[in-house]
């Protein structure tokens, strides 16, 4: 069993930045993927940024690529996703997931991910 958290969420202004913070805990398997996902209201789960635990190789997609950066401490279980130059369209429900071994090749889907959090929401004003 592992046990997500995340915190950080808040409202913001567009242009602004955030910090979205994921503890991992429980028993997460040596190899690993974190992904960070979103949500809007009427809109399906978009995948935002995975890392790996052993390679630390990153995706992101493509609306945040070159915005967002994720950043794993391993000593720590924590993964964090620092977003700046936010606008409206990152508004939504942001969602930490956790799978064993590798992090999905091309894009990032929901489906093979087995632990998720319980989300914090990020309001992004124009």
């Amino acid at each position: 069993q592992v046990e997500l958290v995340e915190s950080g969420g808040g409202s913001v202004q567009a242009g602004g930045s955030l910090t979205l913070s994921c503890v991992a805990s429980g028993s997460l398997f040596i190899s690993n993927c974190i992904a960070w996902f979103r949500q809007a209201p009427g809109k399906e789960r978009e995948g935002v940024a995975s890392v790996h635990s052993d390679t630390f190789k990153t995706y992101y997609g493509d609306s945040v690529r070159g915005r967002f950066r994720i950043v794993r401490d391993g000593a720590l279980k924590t993964v964090y996703l620092q977003m700046n130059r936010l606008k409206p369209e990152d508004t939504g429900i942001y969602y930490c997931a956790s799978k064993s071994w590798e992090c999905p090749e091309g894009s990032l889907g929901p489906s093979s991910f087995t632990d998720w959090g319980q989300g914090t929401q990020v309001t992004v004003s124009s």
